[in-house]
């Protein structure tokens, strides 16, 4: 079997929100499944925006599942 490496800009990372009503927590994981590194981040719009800045800075962003979409992760649903 051959196995093809990717480097970190092409590494496919999903992420996951736990989202609380003044900060919210993120975890990254590989393709593979490796938790690659978690973060908090204030729940305001600046915070939405180093969250996500920061999940892409670990590879290319396929999806992020975000917990309370209709209560505390509304805003960064939106």
């Amino acid at each position: 079997m051959t196995t093809i490496a990717r480097s970190a800009g092409e590494r496919r990372v999903l992420g996951g929100v736990d989202t609380h009503k003044d900060v919210h927590v993120a975890a990254v994981i590989d393709d593979l499944g490796r938790i690659l590194d978690t973060a908090a981040f204030a729940s305001t719009r600046d915070g939405y925006r180093r969250l996500l800045a920061w999940l892409g800075a670990f590879g290319e962003l396929v999806a992020v599942g975000v917990e309370g979409c209709g209560s505390w992760g509304a805003g960064l649903s939106r």
